[in-house]
């Protein structure tokens, strides 16, 4: 049995993501440690909703490995203690005019091939589904499928599930690497950890691990704020977002981009976003992302407009440029896997991700093709 200081795998990053990594290589039967230079879930997966969704991907990878981690969550909905909140109540996508319901309408189809599933609601019958929306909409699609969490409560759940050996406050200063350059373990200022692997799930600070081991992830951060209302009956049933959020997810923009998304949680504050914006790691209060959210919001839900709104908080979205989480080994050194830049959907796309890593470290029956995630996309950048 290896000792603890030298386990099988070292997973960087106890958010939701190296959580699901942890639980997945724990199953296989490896043993785990899990490095965090924060807190649990203290980086993008606390500043999370915890959208569990296929209704905003197009058909192709992420929706595969989406629908694969649909799947997987609910397995892990009974394994898990029911404070992680796990609510399958499924998305209603609205439009405002009659060229957004057709635009849903194209998308929802080509979804459909996919295996996703998509029911269209007439303008007449959204209010049936919600009864709190505003008039005047023109239609849109409920998505059963789609689900929530709690973020922070599901990473450390998995993480305890795991049985992984869990060091928080410790950042990883160098990655160790033998004769041929392949990876021996890390360091950290409590001294060194050794492992024949380490998982690279360090979220929006993936580039910087990747750089330790002399590798090369053009992650990129993504800021996001969320509102959080006071609590409430439940006034929103299910995740509602308008049409508009689709693009803004699939956009490689720079600039500030808002969509209204509104949803409830079983403790009684209503969640609000969405906003996107590459301002690099400045975590500063935007007044005009605010002022965009707490608008699109009573636009979608007027009783909004009369709730307070108790707290704010930002977080940074791993981005990468084309959109799709690198999961897999480094094309250069040996024994370096990546599980990052999921991006704004990392909370839906962990289990998927976890399994994925998982079957990688043990040869054994990847849960998707594994191919289009392949971090070895990026080394002609590198070059």
């Amino acid at each position: 049995m290896p000792s603890s200081d030298s386990p099988d795998v070292i997973v960087v990053g106890a958010g939701v993501i190296g959580a699901a990594c942890a639980y997945y290589a724990a199953r296989a039967g490896l043993s785990v440690t899990v490095l965090d230079r924060g807190p649990v879930a203290g980086g993008t997966t606390g500043a999370g909703e915890g959208n569990l969704l296929v209704s905003d991907k197009e058909p192709g990878p992420e929706l595969e490995l989406a629908l694969r981690s649909t799947e997987l969550w609910r397995e892990l909905a009974d394994v898990l203690p029911a404070a992680v909140e796990y609510e399958a109540k499924g998305g209603l996508v609205v439009a405002s005019e009659a060229a957004g319901a057709d635009a849903l309408r194209a998308f929802a189809d080509r979804q459909a091939a996919a295996g996703v599933a998509a029911v269209e609601v007439p303008a007449d019958g959204l209010r049936d589904l919600e009864p709190h929306l505003a008039p005047g909409l023109a239609g849109g699609f409920l998505y059963p499928q789609d689900a929530q969490v709690q973020p922070a409560l599901a990473a450390a759940h998995l993480l305890r599930a795991s049985g992984a050996r869990v060091r928080t406050g410790e950042r990883v200063t160098a990655v160790l690497t033998g004769p041929r350059g392949e990876v021996r373990g890390v360091r950290t200022p409590a001294g060194a950890v050794h492992a024949p692997y380490v998982v690279n799930a360090a979220g929006t600070w993936g580039g910087e691990v990747a750089r330790l081991a002399g590798a090369h992830l053009p992650v990129l951060p993504r800021r996001g704020f969320v509102l959080v209302t006071e609590p409430l009956p439940r006034v929103v049933r299910h995740k509602v977002y308008a049409a508009d959020y689709v693009a803004d997810v699939a956009s490689g923009s720079a600039a500030l981009q808002t969509s209204a998304v509104v949803e409830g949680t079983p403790a009684g504050p209503v969640l609000i976003g969405a906003s996107r914006e590459r301002v690099g790691f400045d975590r500063a209060l935007s007044a005009e992302a605010l002022r965009r959210l707490a608008a699109g919001a009573a636009a979608l839900f007027p009783v909004l407009a009369r709730v307070r709104v108790l707290r704010t908080y930002a977080g940074f979205r791993p981005y990468l440029p084309d959109h799709l989480p690198a999961i897999g080994p480094d094309p250069h050194v040996p024994g370096l896997l990546h599980a990052c830049g999921h991006e704004g959907a990392g909370i839906g796309l962990a289990p998927a991700t976890g399994a994925l890593i998982a079957a990688l470290l043990t040869d054994g029956r990847p849960p998707v093709d594994p191919r289009p995630f392949a971090p070895e996309r990026f080394a002609a950048v590198a070059a």
